[in-house]
C-alpha cells in the first residue's frame, strides 16, 4: 500500500527479489488540468501496471466492496510505505500483521512530513523505521531501525532519496525477519520515557513554509533546506518602490554578523549578493524563484531587478 515514488522503491524490491506480491493498494485517480478532463495516477499504480500486479483504489478503506476484495487476495502480510492512514479492519487481517516504513526514528517525528521537519529543527540524525501498525498513528512496535547522518548542507530533497532507498533494503530485511520469526519488537512506551523531548511531524501547509526573520541565521538556512525543493521556504521582499515580489528560496548561505538592521531588510549591491538580515546575522540568496518565473540564481535575479532594492 503506498503512493508516492518514496513507495515505489519498497515495491520494486520486492518485486525484483521475487516475493509474491499478491496485489497493490493507492489512492484513486486524479483529475488534472483547468477542464479537469484528464486523470492523472499515482507513481505506485504506474510501476504496479508495468508489473501486471492486481490493482485496488480504494475511494473508502471501509468500502465493503474494497474489504471482500482485499480478503480474497489472502496475503500473509501488507506492507504500508507513504499510505493513508487504515482502519483496524484492514491492518488487522494478515496472519503475520501489517508494518509500515517511516521517514524517521520513531518515535520521533511521528506524523506527515517527517524529513522537513528534522532537518528544519536542525537534526544531525535521522533514519528509517518500521513498525507495526496500531490504533494511534505511527505509535506501533517498532520493528527495526537505520539511522543515518544529516550534513549541514542537506536538503530535504537529499535526504528523501537516501531513506527511499535504505527504506527498500528495510523493508526487504524486515519481511525475511518477520517470516523467519526472528523479529523482537519494541514498544515505543518503552523507547519514550529516556527521551527529553519528543518532536512532532505535522503536516505543511503554505503557511507554515513563510519564513520568520526574526529568528537567529541557522534557524532559518534549516528551515530553508527543510522545505526544499519542495514546498519551498518563501518569503515577500519589499523594493524602494514598495512593490511586493513574492519570492521562494531553495538555496542559502549563513553569514553570522552583527548588524543592527530590522530583520527581513534587504542587503545589495544590486548584482552580486541578495543578503536578508536575521538577529544573529545574514541569510545569502542563492536559488530563488519568483511568483509565476522559472527558478534562477539569486544574481540572475538582480540582474532583472537589482536596481529595485538598492
Amino acid at each position: 500500500m503506498g503512493t508516492p515514488d518514496f513507495a515505489v522503491e519498497s515495491l520494486k524490491a520486492l518485486v525484483e527479489e521475487g516475493y509474491n506480491v499478491v496485489g497493490v493498494i493507492t489512492m484513486p485517480d486524479k483529475a488534472i488540468g483547468k477542464s479537469h478532463s484528464e486523470l492523472s495516477c499515482s507513481p505506485v499504480k504506474k510501476y504496479a501496471l508495468s508489473q501486471n500486479l492486481p490493482l485496488l483504489q480504494p475511494e473508502k478503506l471501509k468500502d465493503p466492496d474494497f474489504l471482500e476484495k482485499l480478503k480474497e487476495w489472502n496475503a500473509d502480510l501488507q506492507i504500508v510505505v507513504a499510505f493513508r492512514m487504515l482502519p483496524e479492519t484492514v491492518w488487522n487481517m494478515p496472519r503475520l500483521g501489517t508494518f509500515n516504513l517511516h521517514a524517521s526514528l520513531l518515535p520521533q517525528y511521528r506524523g506527515a512530513a517527517p524529513i522537513n521537519w528534522a532537518i528544519i529543527n536542525g537534526e544531525t540524525e535521522t533514519g528509517i523505521t518500521t513498525f507495526f501498525l496500531t490504533h494511534e498513528i505511527d505509535t506501533g512496535k517498532i520493528i527495526d531501525q537505520v539511522k543515518i547522518p544529516i550534513s549541514d548542507t542537506d536538503n530535504a530533497e537529499i535526504i528523501h532519496d537516501k531513506l527511499m532507498h535504505l527504506g527498500a533494503s528495510l523493508v526487504i530485511k524486515t519481511v525475511d525477519d518477520i517470516l523467519n520469526n526472528s523479529i523482537q519488537p519494541i514498544a515505543q512506551e518503552d523507547l519514550i520515557h529516556s527521551i527529553r523531548e519528543l518532536k512532532p511531524a505535522p503536516k505543511i501547509f503554505k503557511e507554515t513554509c513563510q519564513i520568520d526573520w526574526n529568528k537567529d541565521v541557522k534557524s532559518v538556512y534549516d528551515f530553508i533546506r527543510g522545505l526544499s525543493p519542495y514546498p519551498a521556504a518563501w518569503t515577500i521582499l519589499k523594493t524602494s518602490q514598495g512593490t511586493e515580489i513574492n519570492l521562494k528560496i531553495f538555496e542559502s548561505e549563513k553569514h553570522f554578523e552583527s548588524h543592527n538592521l530590522q530583520p527581513g531588510t534587504i542587503k545589495t549591491d544590486g548584482k552580486s549578493y541578495l543578503d536578508i538580515a536575521a538577529k544573529d546575522g545574514f541569510i545569502r540568496l542563492l536559488s530563488i524563484q519568483q511568483a509565476g518565473k522559472k527558478r534562477m540564481s539569486a544574481i540572475d535575479f538582480l540582474r532583472g531587478n537589482g536596481h529595485s532594492f538598492v
